[in-house]
């Protein structure tokens, strides 16, 4: 049996890792390496990296800031942002990146999903997916849209159709962000991460509202295998965060299987 995995996510603007509340309000956390070095040596699960304005300013990623976090950590590394063509991914896997992220671009040409995949393989290409709770309609039956440039910008596009066409055009992964719970600690959408994790045979990770550690184990208990902790790691608005130990002891004990700690030597 495969152990679920946490994972960190860095939102990272000018150079900084910081953290948002429904994708507003961006306050500062600190230095992305220095984070990475942190909590790699807490025995996080994988760590992502989002440049969250890449998109927006269609520029590409921050490179430099890429290397300087790869060098400081050993455990998969997952970054996105900015991601064009081909040849961003190629730079983005030299940095030190194992996984690549697409986000805006996917919906802008799916094509790019394809492209991944079959010049890097399945498993290098994660589908993410900014996702916001709406009323149903024809052309969004599951009352879930999926929307684009950190959640500026609307598609028209239903969460659920969209994983499940990102698993035909290649994605290996699905990483599914609920817009309104995002930064609340209210806990994950758990109903939008049931219904893909039933509509794709892939891998999906949780992220977006995680405030307590059963919040985790409702995650894992509804079919994600991984799931995105930031907040409760790292947030300044977190009163009490924990260690990766601390929440990995806990899932332990409510009967979660996830990766063991690490004794210091």
């Amino acid at each position: 049996m495969l152990a679920n995995r946490l994972i960190a996510c860095f939102d990272v603007k000018d150079g900084r890792v910081t953290k948002a509340q429904q994708f507003q309000d961006n306050i500062d956390v600190g230095d992305p390496a220095e984070l990475a070095d942190r909590l790699y040596h807490e025995d996080v699960d994988e760590i992502v990296i989002y440049d969250i304005m890449a998109s927006a300013q269609k520029r590409q990623i921050d490179l430099a800031m890429v290397r300087r976090a790869a060098h400081r950590t050993f455990v998969p590394l997952t970054v996105g942002g900015g991601i064009r063509h081909l040849e961003d991914m190629h730079e983005v896997l030299r940095a030190g990146a194992e996984k690549i992220s697409i986000d805006s671009m996917a919906v802008r040409n799916p094509q790019i999903i394809t492209q991944g995949s079959v010049e890097f393989g399945r498993q290098c290409i994660v589908l993410s997916m900014q996702v916001k709770r709406v009323e149903p309609t024809a052309t969004i039956p599951s009352g879930y849209e999926i929307a684009i440039d950190g959640a500026r910008t609307y598609t028209g596009m239903d969460a659920v159709e969209w994983a499940k066409r990102g698993q035909d055009l290649g994605a290996g992964e699905i990483v599914v962000n609920s817009i309104d719970r995002d930064g609340t600690g209210s806990g994950y959408d758990l109903d939008i991460t049931a219904r893909i994790t039933e509509a794709v045979s892939l891998p999906v990770i949780a992220s977006g509202g995680a405030g307590l550690v059963s919040h985790v184990a409702d995650a894992f208990r509804i079919g994600a295998t991984g799931a995105i902790t930031s907040s409760m790691l790292y947030s300044p608005r977190v009163e009490h965060t924990l260690t990766v130990g601390e929440m990995k002891a806990q899932l332990a004990e409510m009967g979660e299987h996830v990766r063991p700690v690490h004794s210091a030597d």
